[in-house]
């Protein structure tokens, strides 16, 4: 099965040549580029600013002299995670696309509600081996350019906005210059279930804590170097999962710290704590390195083997293949210290600072903190505790506060505040974006309502979700815009295991044309 051989074409042939240039989040300039030149190839009228952020215009085609100028707008960074054993470099090399069917995919088909209402077992899937597959937000890139390129395709004028590092903080869309920007209508390309409409978004605020921490040499020379891990978590997208109850192994890390030293932070030499790797995704993996007494080793790893079987107990329903490893070795970013006094090389932290340390990872709270009152089943508020990270001066945490009220964002971030404070810690606000709150009155959504119930022959469901979306920096920045926010179904974003529905995709590209048909004809 050729993925350029399946529908539509183009979109899948651009979605081909997005993965094949690596554009991880701070990684975006080659992407960013190619956009660029794509638009130059093109004859079409475009703007790259210094972020990296590329606007394209394309004159309407087939369109009456009043329809409206139409934003379509995705972002060009995707998450970068993958598997343990995966040898990909995300940095410099391109995915390896595999196109297979659902039905050979068993966490597609082995969870609760099975196949949703238009898929069948045979649908193409595509995903990437042992990586995220980007299609959060290639496919909308893909759609854009398939768009940009048609010499028949009819539509209104276009500002096609591509966006830069979206996914740590939304810092494109909050960078960018929109005085310019002469859209009334926007259709934001960066949603994940087919047939939704997204009429709202939580705000949120990326926060890095700055524990500083000093080293001294442990008290006993015979301690040697052990290593607990947290692994085999399912993780996924801390605004879309959040509320699903898996283990973040950040946490579970400091419980099992927390117990290991159980108040007496003599006993033991904590060298470093590490975990996830992006603040917008719940942490699959987490690992500490420690100074240890032969006694204590022994100790430590009847703990593991408990504590394993406690949260194996507790979470086996929603993430059941949790594993809390204890062995002899070191962490592999090597010496944390050139004063190396012990004998494998690690200064280990000071008694008070590892307690510091500890009672940060206990007392942060995080995942779900509130359902919404007013909107059944959506979450409120929360707060994803996404990368820890040690060097030699400090232990570095970088956390996620969503809410769909901006007001218990803020008192959400202020507590997080206190609590780094009290223990001595820095603390800065990276990312700070506003919720995209719902409006009553929308031509954009009635347009997109009217041509959903003809291709589908049932309503579309429209609903506010606690993920962030860009829709509200662009409807802050430019007053009166009408905005939605759509896309293909996509499964498991912001993990190894993200896939795509090639039939979805097709479904939503013939919706987007409709859409802009109709849009074209607006007077």
């Amino acid at each position: 099965m050729d993925l350029e051989n399946l529908e539509p074409r183009k979109v899948l042939h651009y979605f081909k040549e997005i993965a094949a240039i690596p554009h991880g989040s701070g990684n975006i300039r080659k992407i960013s580029d190619h956009i660029a030149t794509f638009a130059k190839a093109h004859g079409l009228s475009y703007v790259q600013d210094e972020m990296g952020n590329v606007v394209i215009c394309k004159p309407g085609q087939g369109c009456s002299e009043a329809a409206p100028v139409v934003m379509l707008q995705g972002h060009m960074d995707m998450v970068c995670e993958k598997e343990e054993d995966c040898d990909l470099d995300m940095e410099t090399e391109g995915l390896r696309l595999v196109l297979t069917e659902r039905k050979d995919l068993d966490y597609l088909m082995d969870r609760p509600g099975g196949l949703l209402k238009w898929q069948k077992e045979e649908d193409p899937i595509l995903i990437a081996e042992g990586t995220t597959l980007g299609a959060d937000d290639g496919i909308a890139v893909a759609m854009m350019m398939a768009v940009l390129e048609s010499d028949t395709i009819v539509h209104p004028p276009l500002e096609c906005v591509f966006t830069v590092d979206e996914e740590i903080g939304l810092l494109g869309a909050e960078g960018l210059d929109k005085t310019g920007l002469k859209s009334r209508m926007m259709i934001n390309l960066d949603s994940e279930d087919e047939g939704h409409m997204l009429t709202g978004c939580a705000g949120g605020c990326t926060t890095r804590i700055t524990l500083p921490v000093t080293r001294e040499a442990g008290s006993d020379p015979e301690q040697k170097s052990y290593v607990i891990s947290v692994s085999g978590l399912l993780g996924g997208h801390s605004g879309q999962e959040i509320d699903r109850g898996r283990a973040n192994a950040i946490m579970l890390l400091g419980r099992y710290l927390d117990r290991l030293f159980d108040n007496d932070y003599q006993r033991c030499g904590l060298v470093l704590v590490k975990g996830g790797s992006k603040d917008n995704a719940i942490p699959r993996n987490a690992a500490a390195e420690l100074l240890l007494s032969a006694s204590e080793a022994e100790r430590a790893g009847q703990l593991a083997a408990e504590l394993e079987g406690i949260v194996r107990g507790e979470y086996g329903a929603q993430d059941p293949d949790i594993r809390v490893t204890f062995s002899e070795g070191t962490i592999s970013e090597g010496a944390i210290s050139e004063k190396t006094p012990s004998e494998n090389g690690q200064l280990p932290m000071a008694p008070a600072a590892t307690e510091r340390v500890i009672s940060l990872l206990r007392l942060l709270p995080d995942g779900l903190q509130k359902m919404s009152f007013d909107v059944p089943g959506l979450v409120e508020t929360s707060l994803n505790i996404g990368i820890l990270t040690t060097d030699a001066a400090a232990v570095t945490v970088r956390l996620m506060a969503r809410s769909n009220v901006n007001s218990e964002k803020e008192d959400l971030v202020r507590r997080i505040w206190s609590i780094a404070r009290v223990l001595g810690a820095e603390v800065e606000d990276e990312a700070d974006y506003p919720a995209w709150e719902y409006c009553k009155v929308s031509k954009l959504r009635e347009v997109f309502s009217e041509c959903f119930q003809e291709q589908y022959h049932e309503p579309m469901i429209m609903e506010a979700i606690h993920a962030g979306v860009e829709c509200g920096l662009f409807t802050t920045g430019m007053p009166g815009l009408d905005a939605v926010s759509i896309g293909p179904q996509l499964t498991d974003i912001h993990t190894p295991r993200e896939a795509m529905d090639i039939p979805s995709v097709e479904r939503t590209w013939k919706l987007v044309l409709k859409v802009l048909e109709e849009l074209a004809e607006q007077v």
